[in-house]
């Protein structure tokens, strides 16, 4: 059974924002001759790996909104130079998007169960940049 993690991407507009700072660090770890590996570093490891393994993916809240996900390519544990355990959660470099769902503010990440996660944006259809508080009123009126 697969799950997924949701995280806030705290400092990102928009997924261009997103897609943007992961490119930076990639140039970064390339300058620096490191691998050219994506991941976000939290403080807490899941528990449940294989889940999250078996085709999960981490999905970004931006501005309390579900907006995109990434594939989780991997989860790593270790302790960092204070000794302080880590998790670095490994991403595929694809950004996906996905249907907009309001989420609530949090601290680190939750898990997500498969039927709740919002569906991806098929090819072809556009995600608009339509401001937040008018987007809510019409998908409240049903129009869109």
């Amino acid at each position: 059974m697969t799950v997924h993690l949701v995280k806030l991407c705290v400092g990102a507009d928009d997924i261009a924002d997103l897609a943007g700072w992961q490119a930076e660090r990639l140039k970064e770890k390339k300058k620096l001759k490191q691998p050219q590996v994506l991941a976000h570093v939290t403080r807490m490891t899941p528990k449940r790996t294989d889940e999250l393994l078996a085709g999960g993916s981490l999905y970004w809240v931006m501005k309390g909104v579900i907006r995109c996900r990434q594939k989780l390519i991997g989860i790593e544990p270790f302790t960092d130079n204070e000794g302080i355990g880590r998790c670095r959660l490994v991403l595929d470099k694809e950004i996906v998007p996905t249907r907009r769902q309001e989420r609530r503010p949090f601290q680190g990440w939750r898990y997500l169960e498969a039927k709740d996660a919002p569906p991806d944006v098929k090819k072809g259809e556009a995600e608009d940049d339509m401001p937040e508080e008018m987007r809510r009123e019409l998908e409240e009126l049903g129009l869109i």
